[in-house]
C-alpha cells in the first residue's frame, strides 16, 4: 500500500489505538509498524488470530501478560559463555514466569482456536531454571545468602568477623589513653577497612597505616596495628563472597545458555500473542467482527462505522461496490459525510487487510485489494507553488497511470477548484478511464453533470447524503441509487433570501438543469413516501402477526384446558363408579344381613336405613351431577366483577371481584376470604345460587371454623417452606374465625423459623402487627400476630 493512502485516511491513528492496547514495547512496536497485505492466505490468518484471540477473552479474559522484556541480547551472550548480571537474569526469569503463566491460563478450561493453540503449543516451559533464579537472586543488586551453602557459611563467617573488628575498634576508641588524640569518637571505613580519625598533631602517637585524611588536612584516618591482621581477614572473606557470587551468576547463566533456543523462541511467540491479543482488544472495544473474505472483488459493508468517530455519534453506513456496479459517485451539501463515507470505506478496506476487525454488522462481505489510492482533502503546497486543483490534479495523474484491476480508488471532490464546466468534463473522463481498467472507485462531487453520467453509464451508480431541509442539517445516511440535490435554492429561502432573488437564480440556470433538479426532488419525494408506507406496512404486518400469534396461544390454551377438564371429569367418573361400586356392595351385604334377623320389626326397622341410605346417596349423586352440568368455560371477556364462578383449582366457587390483568389475574370472593385466581382456572355457572343460599353455606363453614380454631399454632419440628404454607392457612382460619390475637410457636434454636416467618408476616393481608413474645407468654420462642 502507497504511504500517501495510508497517511491521508488516517491508517496511523488505528495504528496508535492498537499500540494503546499492546503491553509490551515490542509489541507496540509492531502495532506502530502495521502494514495491510494484499495477500489473501495472509489475511485470513490474521483475522483468524484475531477472532480466536476475541474468543478466548470472551471466554476466560486476556491473557497474563504481566511483562515481556527484551532479553535476547541477554541470551545469546549467555550462549558465549558471557555471564549475566542479576538484573538481566531477573528479566529472564519474569519473561519464563509469563510464558509458564500464558500457557496455564490457555489450556485451562475451555481450548483456544487452532492459531492460539499452535502459539502456547510453541512456548518452552523452563519453570526449573525460573525458580533457580528466583531462589538465588533477591533485586537487581542482591544474591540470596541461601543460593549455595558455600555463600551462606561466607556469609556467617563475615558477620562474625564483623562484629570481632567492631568490638576491637570500640575498645579502641573508648580507651582513655586514646581520648585526646582522636577527632571524633567514632568508626568508619577507608577502602573497605576500618579505621579511626587521628588529630595530624598526634600521628606519632597511634601505630598503623594512614589510609586518609580529610579535606584540611587536621585529621588522619588510621587502621590500627592492633586491627590489620583482622582487617586482611575480612577482606579475604569478602574476596571469597564475591569469588562465590561470581560462580553462583555463572552457573544461572550456563542453565539459560543451555535453554537458549526455547527462551529466545518463547520472546517471539510472546511478542506475537501480545500483538494477537491487543488486536482483539481493540476489536472488542469497537464491537467489530471479522469480515467475510471473497475473491470476487467487491464490498458489501453493512452499517459500518467510522472507528475514530466516537461510537455513541456516529451514523452508521451501508454501502457496496464491485457487485452491481463498479464506480458510485456520490453528491450531497458540504459537511453532509461524504468525505467521512470516503475515509470509512478505505479504512475498513485497510483494517481488513491488516488483520484487524472492523466496526460493521454480520453479513458484511470485504474482498482484497492490490492497491488503495486516495485524493482526499486539500493538500496544496505553498512551497511547491501549487494551486489547490494542481494538486488534486498532480495525485489524480499518479493515481490514473497506476489504478487497475484489484485497485480501489477513491477521490474527493473530483474535478473542484477549476472552471465548472472543465471540471466536469475531466472528472467524467476520469471516471471513464478507471471504470475501463477494472479499477473500483467511489468520488465525491457537486457537479450536476456527474449525476447524469451516473445515470446513463453502465456500471456506475448515483449516491446521496440524506439533507433534511425542515432543520437545514444533514442526517449522514448514505442512499444508494439515488442522486443528491445541492438544495443551495431551499436553504437560502430557509435562511431568510427574498423569494424574488432566488427566483431571478433560478432562471439563470439552464432548463434542462432545472428540469434534472426537479427531478431528483420528485425521486426523493417518491421515495420518503415509499419508505413511509413501507415502515406502515411492517408495522401493520407486525401487528397481524402478533395477533395470530395471539389468537394461537389462546387456541392452544384453550385445547390445555379442555384436555385438563377431560381428564379431571373422567378421574371424577372413575371415582365415582368406584365409589357406587363400594356403596353397592355394602347395601347387598346389609340386605344380605336381613335374612339373619328372625325379628319382623327389626328386619323392618333395618331395611328402612338402608333405603334411606340408598336414596340419600342417590341425591347426592344427582346434585353433584347438576353442580357438574351447571359449569362451562368461561372468556376472559365474560370475566367481569359480580360473575359468579367455580375454582377448579379449590374446588370452591365465588363471585368475581376484579377485571383480569394482561396475565389474567383477578380476585374472587370466596366466602369470607378474597382469593387471587387466574382465568384459566374458572369456570361458568348457569344457575347462580341466591344471597341466602351463599351465607347459609360460609355461615356454617364460619361457625365451623370458630368452634375449632385454636389461639394458638406451634409449627416446631417443620423446615422453613412446610412452616410457611401451615402458618399461612391458619392465619386465614384464625381470620375467618374472627380471632383478634394469636400466638406462633416456633421455638428458639438458631433462629431460622423465628425470622424466616416474619417476612411472611409482614406480607400476609390479615395481619396488622407482630411482636416477639413477653416472657409469660414464651419469649423469643413465639411470635404474637394482631390480626385486622
Amino acid at each position: 500500500m502507497n504511504d500517501r493512502s495510508l497517511r491521508v485516511l488516517e491508517f496511523n491513528k488505528v495504528r496508535e489505538l492498537l499500540a494503546d492496547q499492546a503491553v509490551s514495547g515490542a509489541a507496540k512496536k509492531l502495532a506502530l509498524k502495521l502494514e495491510p497485505s494484499d495477500d489473501v492466505r495472509e489475511i485470513e490468518y490474521l483475522q483468524k488470530e484475531t477472532s480466536e484471540a476475541a474468543a478466548v477473552i470472551v471466554q476466560k479474559g486476556t491473557i497474563p501478560i504481566g511483562g515481556i522484556n527484551e532479553i535476547v541480547h541477554f541470551v545469546k551472550l549467555a550462549e558465549k559463555g558471557g555471564t549475566l548480571s542479576p538484573k538481566e537474569l531477573l528479566e529472564i526469569k519474569q519473561n519464563l514466569y509469563t510464558a509458564r503463566n500464558i500457557v496455564s491460563h490457555l489450556k485451562s478450561d475451555v481450548e483456544p482456536g487452532r492459531i492460539i493453540a499452535d502459539y502456547a503449543a510453541g512456548i518452552t516451559v523452563c519453570k526449573r531454571e525460573e525458580e533457580e533464579i528466583d531462589r538465588c537472586i533477591l533485586s537487581e543488586d542482591q544474591i540470596a545468602d541461601g543460593a549455595s551453602a558455600e555463600l551462606r557459611s561466607i556469609r556467617r563467617a563475615i558477620i562474625r568477623k564483623n562484629e570481632e573488628l567492631r568490638a576491637k575498634m570500640s575498645h579502641i576508641i573508648q580507651s582513655r589513653d586514646n581520648k585526646d588524640i582522636l577527632q571524633d569518637s567514632i568508626i568508619t571505613i577507608r577502602q573497605g577497612r576500618y579505621v579511626i580519625p587521628v588529630k595530624q598533631e598526634h600521628r606519632g602517637r597511634v601505630a598503623g597505616i594512614v589510609h586518609d585524611q580529610s579535606a584540611t588536612g587536621a585529621t588522619l584516618f588510621i587502621e590500627p596495628q592492633a586491627i590489620v591482621n583482622l582487617n586482611n581477614e575480612m577482606r579475604e572473606l569478602q574476596l571469597k563472597e564475591e569469588a562465590e557470587v561470581a560462580r553462583i551468576l555463572q552457573m544461572l547463566s550456563g542453565m539459560v545458555a543451555v535453554q537458549s533456543n526455547g527462551i529466545i523462541a518463547n520472546q517471539e511467540i510472546l511478542v506475537k500473542l501480545d500483538f494477537a491479543f491487543a488486536k482483539a482488544k481493540l476489536a472488542l472495544q469497537m464491537k467489530a467482527i471479522e469480515p467475510v473474505l471473497n475473491d470476487d472483488g467487491y464490498i458489501i459493508i453493512k452499517e459500518g462505522r467510522h472507528p475514530l468517530i466516537d461510537r455513541k455519534t456516529v451514523v452508521p453506513m451501508s454501502v457496496s461496490l464491485g457487485k452491481d456496479y463498479d464506480t458510485l459517485v456520490i453528491t450531497g451539501p458540504n459537511t453532509g459525510g461524504k468525505t467521512v463515507t470516503l475515509k470509512t470505506v478505505g479504512l475498513m478496506v485497510l483494517m481488513t487487510q491488516a488483520g484487524l476487525h472492523i466496526p460493521a454488522e454480520i453479513g458484511t462481505r470485504m474482498t482484497v485489494f492490490k492497491e488503495v489510492f486516495a485524493d482526499i482533502g486539500d493538500e496544496q503546497s505553498i512551497e511547491q507553488s501549487l494551486s489547490t486543483f494542481s494538486s488534486h490534479m498532480k495525485n489524480i495523474v499518479d493515481i490514473v497511470s497506476k489504478a487497475g484491476l484489484d485497485c480501489l480508488v477513491l477521490l474527493d471532490e473530483l474535478g473542484a477548484g477549476t472552471d465548472p464546466t472543465e471540471g466536469a468534463a475531466l472528472a467524467i473522463s476520469v471516471l471513464d478511464y478507471l471504470l475501463g481498467r477494472g479499477a473500483k472507485t467511489m468520488a465525491t462531487t457537486h457537479y450536476t453533470e456527474l449525476k447524469k453520467y451516473a445515470l446513463t453509464t453502465r456500471n456506475v451508480e448515483n449516491g446521496c447524503m440524506e439533507f433534511d431541509v425542515n432543520t437545514l442539517s444533514p442526517t449522514y445516511k448514505l442512499i444508494i441509487g439515488m442522486a443528491g440535490k445541492s438544495n443551495a435554492f431551499e436553504i437560502s429561502e430557509k435562511l431568510g433570501l427574498p423569494a424574488e432573488l432566488i427566483g431571478e437564480a433560478k432562471k439563470l440556470l439552464e432548463k434542462g438543469d432545472i428540469e434534472f433538479e426537479d427531478l431528483i426532488s420528485e425521486i426523493a419525494m417518491d421515495r420518503k413516501r415509499a419508505e413511509e408506507e413501507r415502515d406502515e406496512a411492517v408495522l401493520i404486518n407486525i401487528e397481524l402477526k402478533k395477533m395470530r400469534e395471539d389468537l394461537e396461544k389462546q387456541k392452544e390454551k384453550f385445547a390445555v384446558q379442555k384436555e385438563k377438564i377431560m381428564a379431571r371429569a373422567k378421574e371424577e367418573a372413575r371415582d365415582m363408579v368406584k365409589e357406587m361400586k363400594e356403596f353397592s356392595d355394602n347395601v347387598f351385604k346389609e340386605l344380605r344381613e336381613l335374612e339373619k334377623i328372625n325379628d319382623p320389626k327389626a328386619r323392618n326397622r333395618k331395611f328402612e336405613e338402608v333405603r334411606k341410605k340408598v336414596k340419600g346417596k342417590s341425591e347426592e349423586y344427582a346434585q353433584n351431577l347438576d353442580k357438574k352440568e351447571n359449569r362451562n368455560p368461561i372468556g376472559i371477556s365474560e370475566l367481569r366483577p359480580g360473575v359468579y364462578v367455580y375454582l377448579v383449582n379449590i374446588d370452591q366457587e365465588g363471585t368475581v371481584l376484579t377485571e383480569p390483568d394482561s396475565k389474567g389475574d383477578l380476585m374472587v370472593q370466596v366466602g369470607l376470604m378474597k382469593v387471587s385466581a387466574n382465568a384459566k382456572d374458572l369456570q361458568k355457572l348457569k344457575d347462580a345460587p341466591s344471597e341466602k343460599q351463599i351465607r347459609s353455606k360460609y355461615a356454617a363453614m364460619y361457625k365451623e371454623k370458630t368452634a375449632n380454631v385454636s389461639t394458638s399454632f406451634d409449627v416446631r419440628g417443620n423446615n422453613l417452606d412446610a412452616a410457611e404454607v401451615l402458618v399461612d392457612k391458619y392465619i386465614d382460619d384464625a381470620f375467618m374465625a374472627g380471632l383478634k390475637q394469636v400466638t406462633i410457636i416456633h421455638g428458639k434454636g438458631e433462629g431460622v423459623l423465628r425470622e424466616g416467618l416474619k417476612s411472611l408476616f409482614k406480607k400476609n393481608r390479615h395481619v396488622d402487627k407482630f411482636r416477639p413474645g413477653m416472657i409469660n407468654e414464651g419469649g423469643a420462642g413465639v411470635t404474637v400476630l394482631l390480626l385486622k
